[in-house]
């Protein structure tokens, strides 16, 4: 059975892919990530939240469109596509969704409505829950919160950090308060940040029913995965076009190396492991809002297989482009990049697979 997008989910996919292709082509990109050009970057966020993508799940009652996950998955995926310099997962996706199943109803009146009138941005931090470290970790002590998070994404440039704790208890800090300090991570994919940030007896807002209740925070990264594995999805599907159109116009001995039939082989096989991967990850999105019970095992899935597939489809399109692939003048590097810390991010395909196979009691 084919799963696939209404037609308004379509409506929201393509209006952020035209607005990307108009104002965000691959030599914007570049002079964002190279030259940090702000003003460049605050003009794509501004566009897109103009189209509305700040209010896609605050649900009706504090403002928002009220949508399911499966418009949210439709966006990420024209994101990933244009690999977008642009904090969705975090402030309009994870955050929305901790908020509304963790806070309490001053909680929810604050923040979501902060998110939605365009005040407020959140950047998360739950690698503490998802696989602790040496040397990091925190504590929420009597609304204070001292230690060390890292991996934080996002964390730049905002006003809020949703954290957890191994607990899974969800917290808000400002980031405005004088005792915390970010440092900025440096990492491959530079179309997002990565931060490390200390706590010195910082002021925390903790959510209140996620003090009783994991499942707020199990939710929200329930989301997150799903919102990731859409980003690779879109990002494989532009490494394959640029690789068949590249394979079409590049001449080797007289001839297109697109009629050679390893070549042939090669974009045959990306599209052919790519194409159920579609299906996967809208019906896992379907299943957060409407199919509780498979809600978890099916995020699990999205995320761990469509992970592994994308890593080969970067590899494949790189080798189809040949040496010319590995340079920054092709620029499919950043897809490359990109797909390679999605891999990572709040959870590893090992670590998820365990995760599934835990849910199924295996």
């Amino acid at each position: 059975m084919y799963f696939g997008l209404s037609e308004d989910q379509e409506f929201f996919k393509d209006n952020v892919s035209k607005f990307l292709q108009d104002h965000a082509p691959l030599d914007v990109i570049k002079k964002i990530i190279e030259d940090d050009e702000h003003d460049l970057k605050n003009n794509i966020k501004n566009g897109l939240v103009n189209l509305g993508i700040n209010s896609l799940l605050i649900p009706e009652e504090y403002g928002g469109l009220g949508l399911d996950l499966l418009f949210a998955t439709a966006v990420s995926q024209s994101l990933g596509e244009n690999i977008a310099p642009f904090s969705f997962l975090s402030s309009y996706v994870m955050a929305p969704i901790a908020l509304i199943n963790g806070g309490n109803t001053e909680q929810k009146e604050k923040y979501l409505k902060g998110i939605l009138e365009n005040n407020y941005k959140f950047g998360v931090g739950f690698s503490e829950f998802i696989s602790a470290r040496n040397d990091f970790g925190f504590i929420f002590k009597d609304n204070k919160i001292n230690g060390k998070s890292i991996f934080v994404l996002d964390a730049d440039d905002v006003s809020h950090l949703l954290l957890a704790d191994e607990n899974g208890v969800i917290g808000v800090v400002d980031t405005s308060d004088k005792n915390i300090e970010i440092i900025k991570l440096t990492t491959v994919d530079k179309t997002r940040s990565y931060s490390e940030v200390i706590f010195k007896n910082a002021s925390i807002d903790v959510l209140e029913n996620s003090i009783t209740d994991i499942e707020p925070l199990k939710k929200s990264i329930d989301a997150g995965r799903i919102i990731l594995a859409a980003d690779s999805l879109g990002a494989s599907e532009a490494l394959i076009r640029k690789a068949v159109a590249y394979s079409k116009e590049r001449k080797q001995f007289g001839r297109a190396i697109g009629s050679f039939q390893a070549v042939k082989h090669m974009c045959a096989e990306m599209a052919s492991d790519l194409e159920p991967c579609y299906s996967l990850v809208w019906h896992a999105a379907h299943c957060f809002d409407n199919i509780p019970d498979e809600s978890r095992l099916m995020a699990c899935h999205a995320k761990s297989h469509v992970s592994e597939v994308s890593k080969v489809i970067s590899k494949k399109a790189t080798e189809v482009h040949g040496g010319m692939g590995f340079t920054d003048l092709m620029g499919i590097h950043y897809w490359f990049k990109r797909i390679g810390v999605n891999r990572q991010n709040l959870g590893s395909p090992e670590t998820i697979r365990e995760e599934a196979a835990k849910i199924q009691n295996l």
